[in-house]
């Protein structure tokens, strides 16, 4: 399965930041996670966001590194 924003949604924003959740029915962590797997929302994300991401296989946050028209590269919370 790919991303279908369908499935992602904001949970808290305030001063141009964005607390998001996704919520992968089917895919695994390691696909959701890989860099661009969220390009078709990279119109709608903005580096700094952090998202919580809820996988077939459990749930992580991360951070959007980042941002731009294609790209989204997300990065684990150290």
């Amino acid at each position: 399965m790919a991303f279908a924003v369908r499935h992602l949604s904001v949970l808290a924003y305030a001063n141009g930041f964005t607390l998001w959740h996704y919520k992968a029915p089917k895919d695994p962590l390691e696909i959701v996670t890989t860099n661009n797997y969220f390009s078709e929302g990279a119109d709608m994300l903005t580096t700094g966001d952090l998202m919580m991401v809820t996988a077939a296989d459990g749930a992580r946050i991360v951070a959007v590194a980042m941002a731009d028209i294609e790209t989204v590269i997300l990065a684990p919370l150290a």
